[in-house]
Parts: structure tokens; sequence; C-alpha cells
């Protein structure tokens, strides 16, 4: 049985203050510049905390969004590994890395030392369930000279740098280790925020780290407020007691300025997942017949209100480089007629505009003769059913670039034989092969027309049909400057956001 990754996508949207500059909002950069002595800002986030706060799930997300941690590497605006607690590194052989560290301090006051690093990765090495940027990846990280470590994987891993940047690979203290039940990232990471106080899932607070390597934060902290409700989000952002909401549901954009609402393409699709192991649709013909019927074009137009791209594959507008590399879907089945026969439809309500994304899917299969019952839950209740492969259909939003920022990663996890989180139950020797072969490649830019021709085996199946390329809503008050729009959802405040 395939391995579960529970909740993986509670996460709010994917690590670090990325590079200077990176993403930022009109009005301000995320350049650390001033004098550091402004306000608090005032934040809202759509998903709880869901596991303590541990730097290994979904939980990492948050962490890295509010500015508290950060690994080795972050991405920068092109997809490509880029310089964060490690300043270079250099490729030794095909499984060994040797990484150089910047000075830095953890905000206990520690230094960040090669064996801090080391003992750091081991701990996530070691983790249960592992971290999702490790599925299927043994490494081991020791320390080299003064300032590097060296980390060897047990098979060769072109995109080491890049998996480094994953934000449950975040870099902490010893101290964050001393219980043996849980990893404690308060005050024991590296950001230019540092988390003093958490009330369970409903509020935290963070104050600056005035001694973060990157520069002093322009405000002097955060009060960060857990708010699942999209509209009481978008009041509380309208009525002044925000300064930044994020996630603003689509239906409640109209309700904000315009000048508060910043729409950001990302790396996110949401897509038809069909189970291609087990019931009706197990028929490649019956799955070619509910991919035929599926109209796009009305997603993206309509259920999101212009807040969305229409769907060209299973990456987006927003992964930049895929444009003009995308092939034609290899090997599909002809179409079946669908003869009433009833299929399972399911997703979860956590994102909004998914269950009237499923209502508009299950008319268009009903028109094309399908019988359709439809399921709608919330994420946590639904997702080992998913996994288990208990429906026939599966309306998902996924971060295409959440785990790694490798394009091939997210293919091998949801589309093969062996994929950890392969709702769709694929497994086609074709796939697994064009994944194979993309997975042994190392020039970036080969490795990503690899990964263009493994998604067209992938889409050739009718396993997986992409409906939206997903914008997030973001509101920012008046005044308030520097917002981080991070296509890959990995960050949102920074040193220079303020008010």
């Amino acid at each position: 049985m395939r391995s579960h990754r529970r909740l993986r996508l509670l996460a709010p949207f994917l690590l670090l203050p990325l590079i200077a500059g990176c993403f930022s909002s009109g009005g301000g950069s995320d350049s650390g510049s001033g004098d550091g002595d402004g306000s608090r800002l005032r934040v809202a986030l759509a998903f709880p905390p869901a596991e303590n706060l541990s730097p290994y799930g979904a939980d990492a997300t948050l962490l890295s969004r509010l500015g508290v941690t950060e690994g080795l590497t972050s991405l920068d605006a092109n997809g490509s590994a880029a310089p964060a607690l490690a300043a270079s590194w250099q490729q030794k052989n095909s499984r060994t890395w040797e990484f150089t560290l910047r000075e830095a301090a953890f905000q206990d006051g520690t230094e960040v030392t090669p064996a801090a690093v080391a003992d750091s990765l081991a701990h996530a090495v070691e983790a249960e369930p592992a971290p999702a940027a490790l599925s299927g990846v043994g490494l081991t990280a020791k320390t080299g000279g003064d300032r590097t470590v060296t980390v060897t994987t047990d098979e060769p891993d072109p995109v080491l740098p890049l998996r480094l940047s994953s934000p449950s690979l975040a870099i902490l203290s010893a101290k964050a280790y001393k219980a043996s039940d849980k990893v404690d990232p308060v005050g024991t990471a590296t950001g230019p925020f540092e988390i003093t106080k958490v009330n369970g899932t409903t509020s935290a607070a963070l104050d600056r780290f005035d001694d973060y390597w990157g520069g002093r934060a322009q405000a002097s902290g955060i009060d960060a407020r857990f708010i699942a409700d999209g509209t009481a989000r978008a009041n509380a952002l309208r009525t002044g007691e925000l300064d930044i909401a994020e996630a603003v549901p689509v239906s409640q954009a109209a309700t904000l300025d315009q000048g508060t609402r910043r729409d950001t393409a990302t790396t996110r699709t949401t897509s038809l997942l069909l189970n291609a192991s087990s019931g009706p649709l197990k028929d490649a013909g019956l799955r070619a017949a509910a991919r035929a019927a599926i109209d796009t074009s009305v997603f993206a137009k309509d259920v999101y209100e212009g807040y969305g791209d229409a769907a060209a594959g299973i990456y987006g507008p927003a992964v930049t480089w895929a444009e003009g590399k995308r092939e034609k879907p290899a090997g599909r089945a002809a179409a079946k007629k669908a003869d009433g026969r009833t299929i399972t439809l399911a997703t979860y309500d956590n994102r909004p505009e998914l269950p009237e994304v499923a209502q508009v899917v299950k008319e268009q299969l009903e028109k094309a003769g399908f019988t359709v019952k439809l399921t709608v839950r919330e994420y946590s209740r639904l997702e080992s059913d998913a996994l288990d492969g208990k429906f026939d259909a599966f309306v998902l939003a996924r971060n295409t670039l959440l785990d790694t920022g490798d394009p091939v990663s997210i293919l091998a996890s949801d589309y093969t034989c062996d994929g950890d989180f392969n709702i769709a139950q694929l497994c086609d020797k074709d796939v697994d092969q064009a994944v194979a072969d993309a997975e042994q490649v190392a020039d970036t830019d080969k490795r990503r027309a690899a990964a263009m021709t493994a998604e067209a085996r992938v889409l050739g199946t009718d396993a997986v049909v992409p409906l939206v390329h997903q914008r997030i809503i973001t509101g920012v008050a008046d005044g308030v400057q520097g917002v981080v729009l991070d296509p890959y959802e990995r960050t949102l405040v920074g040193t220079g956001t303020r008010r």
C-alpha cells in the first residue's frame, strides 16, 4: 500500500523570504531597507496549525509564509534554486554536494554552524512520516570545513538544491529537537520574524528578529490570526482589523476596493482526477468519455470570475518556462458511451470554489450520460479515502511546485505506480518510464523539456483533466507595502513588508 502524506493540501499555499524584490506588491520591495521601526502587521491566514507547528508537514508553509523559517536554499522568480542559508554550493560528484553557509544566527542566539545544519537535516530524514520533499530520497549530511556542509544522496539527485528549498526542510537550532515527541520551531528558526506566543489554532504573535542575516525587518512584529472563513477574512480587512488577508475567496473579491486586492497567477492547478485502477473509470475509454464531457472554459470565466486561467496542462501560465515546451497528449483511448454508469465524485470545502467546481463537473458528466454521486467534506476527513481509491473521481487543487520546486517530482508523487500522493491511482508503464527518464536529466532546460514529455504521457491516460489554473487573491490594506506575492505560495511577508 502506498504511504499516505497526511494533510498535505492544508498548507496555506509553500518557504522563505525569497530573493530581495522578488514577487513584491506594488509600492514596496522586500529589500529590508529603512529604519526597521515600523508598526506591527496584522495578518490573517486561511488555515490554522494542523500539526502543532511541525516543520515536516502542512504547518511548514505557515511558518515560511510568516517569515519564521528558512532552508539552505530558496526559489527565485524563474523557479531555480537560489541562496538562502547557503550562500553557494557546488556538485562534487553525481551523489555529493557541498554547501557553503553564510554567517547567520538562530533566534535563540546560537550560531548557524555546519554541525547544526547537518543535525537539522538528519532529524528531517528520520521524521515519520518523511517530509514530502524527501519522498523516495535518502540523504546524509555531514560537516565539511569551517563553513561547509556536505550532503550525499543514496542515488544521484540532480535537483538536490531545489529539493532543499522545501519549507519542510527548514533549518532549526538544536533546541528545537530537545523534546522527544515534537519539533519546536518557536524561537529556534532563522527567519526575520520569531514566534513568541501561540494561542492554539486561533492566533500567534511574532516579534522581529533583530539579528536576521538578511537585514532588520521594517515591521516590528506580526499579529497573526487563523481565520478559516473567507468571508470573515475579507470583512476583517474591509473594516480595518487587518493589514493583510491571504486567500480572499473569489466571491468576496468584489466587496474589496480595487486598490486593496491583488491577484497573482500561481503554480496551483485545479484538476479532475479519475480513478484508473478500480471502478468504472478503470476503463480508459470511459475516462476518455469523461474527459471529453468536460468544458474547461467555464471554470476560469464563471466559477473563478476571471481570477483563474484556462487549463493548459498540469503546469499553468505561472510556470513560465512551460509555454512553448508543451507536447500533445500521447496514447489516448477512444471514448466510449457512458450508458448511465454510476460514478462517485468527491471534493473538499476548505477552498470555497471547489464545491462549485465539482457541481459544474457533475452536471457536465451527467449531460454526457454518467450518473454522478457527489460527496463534499472537510479535507482532513476526505484524504485517506481519496488516497485509498474509494472515489471514482476527485476535484483537487494542487500546487505543482509545492514540495520541491522540481516539476518532475510532482509527476512522480502523483502519477506513478509508487507515487505516495497518487489519488488518480494511475499505474502506467509508459508514464513511469517517461518520469524515470526525466528524473535522470541534470541540465535545467533539458529536465524541464523531459517533464513536459512526461506530462504529455500522463495526460494521454486521461487520469487527470486539468480544469483551471488558480489565481490567488490577497487583500492588502491601504498604506501596506512590500507584501510578497509569490506564485509558489511559499511566502507572504518579508523584511520589506510594512505599514
